[in-house]
């Protein structure tokens, strides 16, 4: 295709994206509405007094609510004119998107500062929903510089910054050290997924557990991981703006997959917590977020080991996505509003209390100075998350822009492992489906 878009150099898009009809399919948040071209002006903060009470939404990720819960009150003590309300607003990224978009319509009810994920606050950006930070970082001191490069960047479209990191991870690949022990395996990861299929049915046979390896539930972000699957065989969902879902090698990677399962009897796909089912001992290994890793720590009645994401047969490295959540401002509150929420943002994201969120949770600690000594005595297994985060790649185009692709794509992979679907006939629907979307909701409002 002639157009080309990367998350350093994001061309612009004007006027509403998807249609009601196709994200009413996939449970989204519509994103029809006004152009975010209203919101792309600076915002003059001069002589504004940050307003006394804002709202901050949060599903918790990684159950960090008592971590949040802590950051409110050293921000108040140290803001004693802010309020700061902490409030559950859903269970997860989803739910979240959903009470955004029901208080954008009713124009009431809006937060100062909204968790924001990697496939849902582009939306916002299009349709106007959030505001550019950068005003706000010049008037605050802000210091971008540092902030880790590649998730600050992430939110950096048309030039202008759109939220802050926050809650940010990698996949990591978790194992049962007592389970490779009895397989007489040795004790790491996997280098590659052939080397995994190799050493399966010695760990099941070893250990006893239902599953060598389980998938990561496919309500739970199949497209981000199995992008590793998909990278590893030289594919993708897709490079740049072609579709490349059905190609030989994503075919080739997929087929794999449901071999795992419905062949080879080794792996199992969760029905809503691969690292729930890992903790719990009923599988010896999976894939899951590193904001599980402390969770998933204190679970555990074994020994827990972490290691880099396996590569394929065509690629070793890099082969693990970035992903997790930022924290913006919406364009529907006072500016003295903004004004409080981008002062708590900046809090937040202080090297000591960004090291304090790492702790508490196992998400990657977002600023370079952040002191992670006391963290890494306690939890040694976060430095792994820390050192592949300088082996990561961009996450695939059709995952993070294409509104409504990340459940397209948990639907196809549920045909393929759930019910055993045809995978090449899948993957060719799936990229129809998702062509589709280009077409009509992205394709016409990019710049040539």
């Amino acid at each position: 295709m002639a157009f080309r878009l990367d998350r350093r150099h994001f061309l612009g898009l004007a006027g509403a994206s998807a249609s009601v009809a196709a994200l009413a399919a996939c449970g989204g948040p519509d994103t029809s509405g006004s152009s975010a071209s209203s919101a792309v002006a600076d915002i003059d903060f001069k002589d504004v007094k940050p307003a006394a009470s804002i709202d901050f939404w949060s599903s918790h990720p990684g159950k960090s609510e008592d971590i949040e819960k802590q950051l409110v009150a050293k921000f108040e003590a140290a803001n004693p004119g802010i309020k700061v309300n902490l409030v559950t607003a859903g269970a997860n990224y989803e739910e979240i998107a959903q009470k955004f978009q029901t208080a954008q319509a009713a124009n009431s009810g809006l937060p100062g500062v909204v968790l924001l994920s990697d496939v849902w606050w582009f939306r916002y950006y299009i349709n106007g929903n959030i505001i550019p930070m950068d005003s706000a970082i010049k008037q605050l001191g802000i210091k971008l510089s540092d902030y880790r490069d590649s998730l600050v960047q992430d939110y950096q479209y048309a030039n202008k910054q759109w939220a802050m990191p926050y809650a940010r991870s990698t996949p990591l690949f978790y194992y049962n050290k007592d389970h490779f022990k009895a397989a007489g395996l040795p004790d790491r990861a996997p280098a590659t997924w052939s080397e995994f299929g190799d050493w399966a049915p010695k760990i099941k046979a070893a250990s006893g557990a239902q599953y060598a390896y389980m998938y990561p539930a496919l309500a739970d972000y199949a497209g981000w991981t199995l992008q590793n699957n998909l990278w590893g065989w030289g594919s993708g969902w897709s490079k740049g703006w072609d579709i490349t879902c059905d190609s030989d090698d994503a075919v080739a990677a997929m087929q794999w997959i449901q071999d795992s399962v419905y062949k080879d009897k080794w792996a199992g796909v969760s029905s809503k917590d691969s690292s729930a089912d890992f903790g719990g001992g009923i599988a010896s290994a999976t894939i899951s977020s590193t904001g599980s890793l402390v969770g998933v720590l204190k679970t555990a009645k074994f020994n827990v080991g972490v290691g880099f994401l396996p590569g394929g047969p065509k690629a070793t490295k890099p082969v693990c996505p970035t992903g997790g959540a930022g924290l913006g401002i919406p364009s529907g509150i006072s500016k003295e509003q903004q004004l409080a929420a981008a002062m708590f943002i900046k809090f937040v994201g202080q090297p000591e209390n960004a090291a304090a969120f790492s702790g508490a949770t196992g998400y990657m600690p977002v600023n370079k100075s952040a002191d992670m000594t006391a963290v890494l005595a306690k939890t040694p297994q976060i430095q792994t998350a820390i050192d592949q985060l300088a082996v990561t790649k961009v996450q695939d185009n059709a995952r993070v822009f294409l509104p409504g692709a990340d459940q397209e794509m948990a639907k196809a992979v549920s045909k393929i492992v759930t019910q055993q679907a045809d995978v090449k006939s899948t993957m060719g629907d799936l990229k129809k489906t998702l062509q589709g979307i280009y077409d009509k909701d992205v394709k016409p409002k990019l710049k040539a």
